[in-house]
């Protein structure tokens, strides 16, 4: 059986070595040689879904197929469909994903509690959209938004234009959403194969400039909260004909509400902790679920759990410098992405601590990440 994952960032990465223990073979599509996934797959091939040629040999070469994140028009998914093949997700359920738009549009008629949204179009201005959503809002890019960069605050006339500038320079179609007084961002993943349906903890994350830097495991909520997002992540699979697995946000507001932020039909990063907390990986189970095996148990080795984010600190050639101060400190566990290059603020690896206190974890990854040099 061979797997084809559209895509070779770190979560193709992470979900390749699983696969690869399980005695799967593994090819990746990518659109430049030596992606994180790449090197550790001699089945590497080399362009893009555009690319006929190249996305047909791929195509030809692969079982099953799965992908790493949501941005690939759906109608390349289902080119593979045509041929016979099946892709996890499906075209079906990533069309009703990638436009957040279109997402906002089938979780509102299947009752799933939201912000209130509204499309932008060429008659749209902030008078009109602030009658529906409030003076503050957020504009937002309605594809290939991610880490903030499709997301523009907006106060008054002067920051809607500058937000029109700023996102249609990315992509032309936007949407608005209410701004949310949230008092924490909640998540969890869940799979969902032919015969089972399972969750992992609800934790908290913690961003730092749009990009998330700290994931809480559990998350300090009451158990009522934790019941509430359980049955609204099962109705969003249900809503959007899901099959594998999927990050879903939350927003958690100062009255104790919670609305969907949005979902990610793929490993996500809220889940990064599994790999060291949990009995099976969230990328053991995205595997699992591609290929219909039976589902591995999601529940957490100890107590708490502590995910940090390394981000780039410089511009340049990605290089560690200090292995030796975070691996002897046996209580973390350093995952690294194999990003050739680095950048500020872009995602080059994680750190993990589990235990029984919170705060103490904190301590811990916190100093971890000021002293890893890259």
């Amino acid at each position: 059986m061979k797997i084809g994952i559209l895509g070779g960032g770190q979560l193709a990465r992470m979900s390749l070595i699983p696969a690869v223990r399980l005695g799967f073979d593994v090819a990746i599509l990518e659109k430049s040689a030596n992606s994180p996934a790449g090197k550790l797959t001699k089945n590497e091939f080399i362009g893009w879904v555009d690319d006929k040629i190249i996305f047909n040999k791929f195509i030809d070469f692969c079982d099953i197929f799965t992908l790493e994140n949501e941005f690939i028009d759906f109608k390349y998914i289902e080119a593979i469909e045509k041929s016979g093949k099946k892709c996890v997700p499906s075209s079906k359920t990533v069309s009703l994903i990638q436009d957040k738009l279109i997402q906002k549009k089938v979780f509102s008629d299947n009752k799933i509690p939201l912000a209130k949204f509204t499309q932008i179009d060429t008659d749209s201005n902030y008078e009109s959209i602030s009658l529906l959503l409030g003076k503050k809002f957020v504009v937002k890019s309605r594809k290939m938004g991610y880490d903030g960069y499709g997301n523009a605050l907006v106060k008054n006339r002067s920051d809607f234009s500058k937000a029109l500038i700023k996102l249609k320079s990315r992509n032309s179609d936007l949407y608005a959403e209410s701004f949310v007084n949230f008092k924490k961002e909640l998540a969890t993943i869940i799979i969902k194969s032919k015969n089972e349906i399972k969750t992992y903890p609800i934790v908290e994350s913690i961003q730092k400039n749009h990009i998330c830097k700290l994931v809480i495991a559990e998350a300090d909520i009451p158990n009522k909260i934790k019941k509430e997002v359980i049955h609204i992540a099962h109705k969003c699979i249900e809503a959007i004909e899901g099959e594998g697995i999927f990050g879903i946000e939350f927003f958690l507001t100062s009255e104790n509400k919670l609305l969907v932020n949005e979902i990610a039909p793929r490993p996500h990063n809220t889940g990064h902790y599994t790999l060291d907390a949990c009995v099976t990986s969230q990328f053991e189970n995205h595997i699992l679920s591609v290929l219909g095996l039976p589902l591995g148990e999601t529940f957490m080795l100890r107590p708490k759990a502590v995910m940090i984010n390394i981000l780039g600190k410089n511009n340049g050639t990605s290089v560690i410098s200090n292995y030796s101060s975070i691996l002897k400190q046996s209580d973390l566990h350093l995952h690294l992405y194999g990003k050739d290059k680095s950048r500020k603020g872009r995602k080059m690896g994680h750190i993990t601590a589990i235990g029984n206190s919170v705060d103490a974890l904190l301590i811990k990854v916190k100093k971890a990440d000021r002293q890893i040099k890259i």
